[in-house]
């Protein structure tokens, strides 16, 4: 299913909460407080299970789905339609993504789209809004409601100033809103209005609401939440596999992997040359490695990958290539033991170096992690 595609939902909001605050505190916490603590808890968790009501509401239509939503942040999901007024999504339709594919089914068309995906380096997008809505908006404190019979806290936000895109990010939906504006409209005259409900017990977003209105008007309303939330309870490793009926017609893309391996040692035994053992700082650990054969054009790519174990996308990469997919023209030239390395800075930080036959890259998401000693670690023998 396309995930740009939302859909706003009739759950009831009582505006008036129950929350208690210690030492005779009424005015609560703020909405900076609220928000830095639903980062806390995404960073932390380990899954989250829930019905998610969409809907999206204009003057002339409503238009509502409802979805079984798992999730193991950042790269694990699946979404099942249990109801939906939407053509495009029917019920039944299912999305499973975990590391390596993502099977997207429409059982309308009875077709499975197969998308191979190996060597996807994985972000943590709902951890990526809500740091933006900290770092960028200003959020203002609006008191306490009931969301599916749970103490929530209401944050009202504003946009920087400058903010101009067409595009919302939602931090319950788990993807972008596309404001659907007619040519006439002009973006700088519209109100943009956005409210996030926080769950008092996890610190977590049940609910998010964001409108459009030109003078007064309501244009456009997504509205998406969490019903039945639970959060690191468990989830059974298969709920992120998928096997298509049998009567469906499965279409594939992207490169499938030659295997995906536990140890070195065991991938060793498909890659064609000889692999490295970095020195990576501790917590990180060995995830994963994926060799891809990707013919004579690319060869075959290797790639060793490190998670921290204890926060969720904190991840690292070893990337080893037959063919040289960096340009040091664009890139800063930089000295390691001796040898020229070029370095990428921006969202994803690299250092690139040849030796002999092979190309080796080290990257991370993370700033400040020792890019440059993991790839001393690795050298050039």
């Amino acid at each position: 299913m396309n995930r740009r595609r939302v859909l706003v939902t009739g759950v009831a909001v009582t505006l008036a909460g129950c929350v208690s605050y210690p030492d005779g505190e009424t005015d609560g916490p703020t909405g900076d407080e609220l928000v830095a603590d639903a980062i806390d808890t995404r960073r932390r968790m380990s899954d989250l299970t829930a019905r998610r009501i969409v809907t999206v509401k204009t003057p002339a239509d409503t238009i509502k789905r409802t979805e079984r939503v798992v999730r193991e942040p950042p790269a694990k999901q699946r979404i099942e339609v249990l109801e939906s007024t939407d053509e495009s999504v029917p019920v039944g339709s299912i999305s499973v993504t975990n590391r390596e594919r993502t099977w997207e089914y429409n059982p309308a068309t009875e077709v499975v789209d197969l998308q191979n995906h190996p060597n996807k380096v994985d972000t943590d997008r709902t951890l990526n809004v809500l740091e933006s809505l900290l770092e960028d908006y200003r959020l203002g404190y609006e008191g306490t409601a009931t969301v599916d019979g749970r103490d929530v806290h209401v944050v009202e936000t504003e946009p920087p100033i400058d903010e101009s895109r067409m595009g919302i990010d939602l931090v319950v939906g788990d993807t972008t809103y596309v404001i659907p504006l007619d040519s006439s409209d002009d973006l700088e005259e519209l109100d943009v209005s956005r409210t996030v409900w926080i769950d008092d017990e996890h610190r977590y977003p049940v609910r998010e609401e964001n409108a459009v209105s030109d003078d007064g008007e309501t244009l456009h309303r997504v509205t998406v939440t969490y019903e039945d939330l639970e959060i690191d309870t468990g989830v059974d490793s298969e709920t992120f596999t998928y096997v298509p009926p049998a009567d469906t017609t499965v279409v594939t893309d992207g490169p499938k992997p030659d295997g995906v391996f536990e140890t070195i040692g065991d991938a060793t035994a498909v890659a064609p040359y000889e692999l490295p053992e970095p020195d990576t700082p501790e917590p990180y650990v060995l995830d994963r490695v994926t060799v891809v054969d990707q013919g004579d054009r690319f060869g075959t790519t290797t790639t060793l990958w490190y998670d921290d174990p204890n926060v969720v996308a904190r991840e690292l990469y070893v990337t080893v290539r037959e063919v040289q997919r960096f340009s040091p023209d664009v890139l800063e030239k930089i000295e390691i033991d001796d040898r020229p390395a070029y370095y990428r800075d921006g969202r994803i930080q690299s250092v690139f170096w040849a030796c002999d036959e092979l190309n080796y890259e080290v990257s991370s998401l993370t700033e400040g992690e020792p890019l440059r000693e993991i790839a001393a670690s690795i050298g050039c023998s």
